[in-house]
């Protein structure tokens, strides 16, 4: 049977760790704990579960947190636990189970991410795979009898585990200033984080929110080294913040880049709102039926789904 560190991050987590650390304490063999900065009794509760309690400088760096818990572990595989996940009866015994048949080629094993969308949080579905267990020492393999090369790609598991998440509340205020932060540094967001931070704005953001990342999202959109599903989802953004400021302009050039390819639910849904607002009923009504009939989402599910059908069944 393989043997398991839990690997986590805290801060200020005094209200639901130990919910956490309950459900998990004994499906593993080692618990290492990284604190960046609490100032409640989160490392007073910590100290009940295991004495590798760790101090991490905060630098506005996850990865750099991670990297550094991941460093603390011993055993075979590494479980990375958020203090606002559980894990009820049933998925402790599947998590049980599979510790005991876990092949040691498996790399990485996916399980459930889920009740994603009780709270608002930044995903479109309630359940999702992401990888959660990490096997911490990969040795390398030669493969192939003739022109033979080393196995690059892990080999990753989907498991049936469901892990439930329940957040006392949203993150994503931390999360837009952090990536604000970043970009005013200089960094120049992945294709993945420019996903990210556009599907959080749109699930999550308020209007202050969209107006001050307008500035990003409009250099984006005219940034000729972005892919098309970048464009997309920065006019997007950059849409909603100028209708937020009665730009018929600029909401004009940006969704036109949008619909010159295929159109996103999310650019009819603004449309739709802003014949709404300027009392054009029949328009409205036109791009609100194209966002749930004639549109994926890139963004936000409800942009093609409940959103624009609400709107409908109001207008007509």
């Amino acid at each position: 049977m393989v043997e398991i560190s839990c690997c986590m991050i805290v801060k200020n987590e005094e209200k639901i760790l130990a919910r956490c650390l309950d459900s998990i304490q004994d499906l593993v063999e080692e618990l290492v704990i990284v604190d960046t900065g609490s100032s409640d009794k989160t490392k007073e509760i910590a100290a009940r579960y295991t004495d590798k309690i760790y101090d991490f400088e905060w630098i506005d760096d996850f990865a750099a947190a991670r990297n550094y818990s991941f460093s603390k572990a011993t055993k075979d595989y590494i479980y990375v636990a958020d203090a606002d996940e559980v894990v009820d009866a049933e998925n402790r015994q599947k998590f049980l189970d599979l510790k005991e048949v876990l092949l040691p080629e498996i790399d990485i094993v996916q399980m459930k991410y889920g009740n994603q969308l009780n709270k608002g949080t930044t995903y479109n579905f309630d359940e999702e795979y992401r990888p959660k267990l990490f096997k911490r020492l990969r040795e390398f393999l030669w493969t192939e009898p003739i022109h033979e090369m080393v196995r690059l790609d892990p080999i990753v598991y989907d498991s049936d585990i469901v892990i439930g998440h329940f957040p006392e509340n949203q993150h994503s205020k931390r999360d837009f200033f952090t990536f604000q932060k970043h970009i005013k540094k200089g960094l120049r967001l992945s294709k993945r984080l420019h996903h990210m931070y556009a599907m959080e704005l749109y699930i999550s953001g308020d209007d202050e929110d969209f107006l001050e990342a307008e500035e990003f999202f409009t250099g984006t959109a005219l940034d000729p080294e972005r892919s098309l599903d970048e464009v997309k989802e920065a006019v997007c953004i950059v849409c909603r913040a100028a209708r937020l400021r009665d730009d018929s302009h600029t909401m004009l050039k940006m969704s036109l880049k949008d619909l010159l390819s295929e159109g996103s639910s999310e650019m009819c849904w603004e449309l739709g709102e802003y014949f709404l607002a300027k009392g054009d009923h029949a328009e409205a009504a036109m791009w609100y039926y194209n966002a749930a009939n004639e549109a994926q989402s890139i963004l936000n599910i409800h942009t093609s789904t409940d959103w624009p059908e609400k709107r409908l069944k109001e207008l007509l």
